[in-house]
């Protein structure tokens, strides 16, 4: 019988690691026991990574009580993509860190030739178990399926798995050809056919680093055999504590699997505590997901990647703005609806459209400085201008609003400029209308929106391709203009004509109705 043990207070780093029980003293067989401090999604926020370290710092110092192996583990998208400079930014702060390995997430598919190149600078392995790499792509023979980690005479198997639905995930078509992903059936097979090899060289206790999202990790403890614990990312859930039939599982043969996931953009980072029998198999488990808030930016680390990514400058002052979302998904947002009037006032459109997905911060009031801008929209996603009927923007805020209620709340609400809209809770469309540049309103058919009614609209290229569901907005291909910069240079000139502070409000936009 495995013993779940929650944590009271997980926001203090102290209070993630093992203490002795209340009387002072530990257990009289001393089982063995298990550390691990691990991260997903931090999709290149160098800011939160700076925080995060000094988490680790204090990871490493803390001496537990009783002999205890230590892991650093990763469960992908800590990297962000395209940029190069944020790429080669994260892999030096896993150095420093000390992860021992990584799963491949999407995100490190984006740009092959250039994460091809960082591998060796990677003082950590990069797994994936459930992916056929072609000779033609620049990570062949890079990626490893699972590896043995060591520790203290312990012997860990460690295993990757990178998402079933990533083709949904990259922008570029070119790496389709050149990439080979199973389906979640066969990645379950190509799981347990890992656990197989490793059980066959003596090692019972088994780790899954997986970016395929929570669901499925949940179908993958239930349907395999050998795994312990699974580290997840990709979905982005916060997975607090140990909660049986929510991210504590029975395998196949009756032994405990744990899940757990830290969020997404480094807010958050985990430290996981197992104690083992002598078969390897877990009888107390402690999971403790802390904000990474609580800890300073290192200064170190802070000059190192300032080497990297320049030194920030100010491009203005925020006099006042929103607190962060608790669900940036789906929630209104002040600090989205100062990108989109960016963008739209900068571009000269009707409007502008920019995808909660792709925010991944806020401002606050004080001078706003390029690397803090950058943390808010970190992708580089390009600037593009295309021409899209009143029926497709009306497409378009329908599937907005079944984000409300989809799996992971998937793909998020479409931030709006030129436009006010009403959803309701249960995902439905319940009006809309065009807003001029003279703040005249004038309502939209929803029900019967015009096909021949266009209006000049202002995106990034990633939905522009039609990606994340919103396959109306596929007009890449005959753009009017696609541009070289993302939003960040849009608020940038913005706030270089606009010299007084500013105040970011909600202004009610969107409107989400019961």
């Amino acid at each position: 019988m495995i013993t779940p043990v929650n944590a009271s207070q997980p926001n203090l780093l102290s209070q993630a690691l093992w203490k002795k029980s209340p009387d002072g003293k530990t257990e009289a067989n001393k089982p063995d026991r298990t550390s691990i401090f691990y991260i997903n999604d931090f999709h290149g926020k160098s800011i939160n990574m700076e925080r995060a370290v000094t988490a680790s710092n204090a990871f490493d110092h803390f001496v537990p009580s009783i002999p205890t192996d230590k892991l650093k583990l990763s469960s992908g998208d800590i990297q962000l993509g395209e940029p190069a400079p944020a790429n080669k930014v994260m892999v030096e702060a896993q150095n420093i860190m000390g992860i021992m390995a990584s799963a491949m997430g999407n995100h490190e598919y984006d740009t092959p030739s250039h994460i091809a190149e960082l591998i060796p600078l990677m003082g950590y392995k990069m797994l994936a178990c459930n992916i056929n790499i072609k000779p033609d792509n620049p990570l062949y023979g890079k990626v490893e399926k699972s590896y043995i980690q060591e520790i203290n005479g312990n012997k860990y198997g460690i295993i990757g798995a990178t998402p079933v639905d990533l083709f949904s995930r990259l922008k570029y078509g070119k790496i389709f050809e050149e990439l080979e992903i199973d389906g979640i059936d066969d990645t379950i097979r190509d799981i347990q056919g890992e656990v197989n090899k490793l059980k066959q060289q003596g090692v019972d206790r088994i780790i899954l680093l997986s970016h395929v999202g929570f669901g499925y990790d949940q179908k993958i403890a239930r349907e395999t055999d050998g795994i312990d614990i699974i580290l997840g990312g990709h979905s982005h859930n916060l997975v607090m504590d140990v909660k049986p039939n929510i991210n504590l599982f029975s395998s196949k043969s009756g032994e405990p699997v744990v899940i757990t996931q830290a969020g997404r953009d480094g807010n958050y980072f985990g430290v996981l505590n197992v104690e083992w029998n002598n078969k390897g198999i877990m009888t107390k488990v402690q999971n403790n997901v802390t904000s990474t808030r609580g800890f300073k930016r290192n200064p170190v680390v802070r000059y190192i990647f300032e080497q990297i990514l320049g030194k920030p400058k100010v491009v203005g002052v925020i006099n006042s703005a929103p607190a962060p979302l608790n669900n940036a998904s789906i929630e209104p947002s002040g600090h989205a609806n100062f990108l989109c009037d960016c963008m739209r006032e900068e571009l000269g459109t009707d409007i502008a459209l920019f995808g909660s997905a792709t925010i991944r911060g806020f401002f606050e009031a004080g001078k706003l400085d390029t690397r803090w801008l950058e943390d808010i929209s970190p992708f580089k996603n390009k600037m593009v201008v295309a021409n899209y009927t009143e029926k497709e923007i009306v497409d378009m805020l329908r599937v907005s609003a079944s984000s409300l209620v989809n799996t992971n709340n998937k793909p998020g609400i479409v931030h709006v400029s030129g436009l006010k809209y009403t959803i309701s809770k249960d995902g439905k469309l319940k009006s809309a209308s065009f807003v001029d540049k003279n703040g005249k309103e004038t309502p939209l058919d929803i029900d019967n929106p015009r096909a021949d009614k266009m209006y000049k609209t202002v995106l990034t290229d990633y939905y522009a391709q039609g990606h994340d569901g919103f396959t109306m907005l596929n007009k890449y291909d005959k753009a009017e203009k696609i541009y070289d910069f993302d939003v960040c240079k849009c608020v940038e000139d913005y706030m270089h004509k606009h010299t007084e502070p500013i105040d970011i409000v909600d202004d009610g936009r969107i409107q989400i109705v019961d």
